[in-house]
């Protein structure tokens, strides 16, 4: 995705003040009881990397030096010579875990390669766990017989794509989820009662509760009946929050531990028999199912999120600066079309319109370029992700963390609707997959390869993983990585997850 920077925006200023702590989870960093298996990471002289029983997640160093590293997900079981490998941009070897090995949770493939050239090392990252949530004591004041307190389990996918850097991939791979289980504790005797959720939790000791209502303001006829809130509202407000509270603390740690960049993160929770898909970027997902195609999750780009973008623009003009105007244009306004009409469009507008050109017209307009060539602030080409707090405009100190968003748009399957079969699958790609590679092409390899293999083979999700990178990959040529119909493979980092649909065993 580094393509998707300009080269120029290596202008990190640090930014004044971060947001101000929350509280955390003992789970979560900072603490001494949080823990996590060493990545494979590969120093002047690599050393094995180790993987615990049940981490499936890659875990940085605790030193700057070591984060600064090459590192690869733990699952891979990289060898030294397969983290050099996994490194050299001549031969880009594709990486999965190996066959011998401990297998993916639900029988997940996965399957990566690196990138021809335009960064120093991928800065894709990848994580898969099954993730245990132990509900807060005394979380609705019920009173519950002990046997019933029971606590939750989900399965969790992300891939991270980082840009201008893999510090903020490397970090969310290691902290989403625990952020993920943190939310969710609240959650877990209320997720598991049959009844619909409750208004509010019960306060803590020292809160002082209100019941008088008179303080409120107008006729209590002007308020409507409560609103339905599903169990399933609940875990998406559960993963949006953590996301935020993800970002929050790449903003607070980005000095000390070198937190570089930002990164797109594309992330599955599977609970009580609902995937919910949440992704902040460019990566996509989508199910194949029984041929069918269906999208689970959407870009985020200039292009897709303009309107939104403009109307921060319009609303807070003090983030444009003297440099940057809301509107948008065909193309760059010259001087000599000042008083002339030309055709613009504001943040209200899915048409085009004519405008006389003024003399703040002349400015650089906050969303140009088309395609993979949109930019915001003439620096970045995606809208939504994880850190970037340091990112500015080129030779400018106007930031533009104001305009990206960490919030994840979140779709939902629910797997207890229909049944499936064993070719049924979710594919998660990064965008070097989805840049060469469109949703018919990726449910066609889908049928070809899983058709070749026995249904009960739990080999045959890697295989179609190692197919998909393959194929967007391409072959070295002497004009470079070569599709089979002699048009550019991707060379960016590639990284895809193939998730079976039939999963672990019953759904119930």
């Amino acid at each position: 995705m580094l393509n998707r920077v300009r080269s120029a925006v290596a202008h990190l200023v640090s930014s004044g003040g971060a947001p101000s702590p929350r509280p955390k989870s003992p789970d979560l960093p900072n603490s001494p009881s949080s823990t996590s298996a060493p990545p494979a990471v590969a120093p002047e002289a690599p050393k094995s990397p180790s993987a615990r029983p049940g981490n499936w997640s890659g875990a940085p160093a605790k030193t700057s030096e070591a984060r600064a590293r090459f590192s690869r997900p733990t699952f891979l079981q990289l060898s030294p010579g397969g983290l050099r490998r996994a490194d050299d941009h001549a031969g880009r070897a594709v990486q999965s875990p190996p066959d011998t090995g401990r297998r993916l949770p639900w029988s997940t493939g996965y399957a990566e390669v690196i990138n021809a050239g335009k960064s120093r090392h991928n800065e894709d990252q990848a994580c898969c766990e099954v993730v245990y949530v132990e509900g807060r004591r005394n979380v609705t004041g019920a009173s519950r017989e002990p046997s019933s307190s029971q606590g939750l389990c989900f399965y969790y996918w992300g891939l991270f794509d980082g840009h201008a850097g893999g510090g903020a991939a490397e970090m969310a791979s290691r902290l989403l989820h625990r952020h993920i289980r943190e939310q969710l504790k609240d959650l877990v005797e209320i997720l598991q009662d049959p009844l619909p959720p409750p208004l509010c939790l019960p306060s803590t000791q020292g809160t002082p509760s209100f019941s008088d209502s008179s303080h409120l303001v107008g006729p209590q006829s002007c308020w409507s009946p409560q609103k339905e809130v599903t169990h399933e509202s609940l875990v998406v407000g559960a993963i949006e929050n953590a996301f935020q509270f993800m970002d929050e603390q790449m903003a607070q740690e980005r000095r000390g531990h070198q937190v570089e960049g930002g990164c797109c993160a594309l992330v599955v929770v599977y609970l009580l028999g609902k995937m919910y898909v949440a992704n902040a970027g460019d990566s996509r997902a989508i199910i194949v199912r029984n041929g069918e195609i269906i999208p689970m999750s959407r870009e985020f780009t200039p292009e897709t999120e303009r309107q939104r973008l403009q109307l921060l623009g319009f609303l807070k003009p003090e983030l444009l600066g003297s440099e940057f105007t809301h509107l948008e244009f065909p193309r760059r306004v010259q001087p000599k079309e000042l008083g002339q009409k030309m055709l613009y469009r504001d943040q209200n507008m899915t048409g085009w319109a004519y405008k006389k050109i003024e003399l703040e017209d002349l400015r650089f307009p906050l969303v140009c370029g088309e395609g993979k060539k949109a930019r915001v602030m003439a620096t970045i080409g995606v809208t939504r992700g994880l850190g970037d707090h340091n990112l500015k405009v080129c030779s400018s100190t106007l930031p533009i963390k104001p305009f990206l968003s960490c919030f994840p748009e979140v779709r939902v399957y629910d797997l207890t609707q229909y049944e499936h079969c064993p070719d049924d699958v979710l594919v998660l790609g990064t965008d070097g997959l989805w840049d060469v590679t469109n949703d018919c092409e990726v449910a066609a390899t889908v049928d070809r390869v899983l058709s070749a293999y026995e249904p009960n083979d739990p080999s045959r999700y890697t295989a179609l993983a190692q197919a998909l990178v393959l194929g967007a990959r391409g072959i070295p040529r002497d004009r470079g990585w070569r599709l089979p119909n002699n048009k550019l493979g991707s060379g960016d980092d590639i990284s895809v997850f193939v998730i079976p649909l039939g999963g672990p065993g019953s759904y119930s």
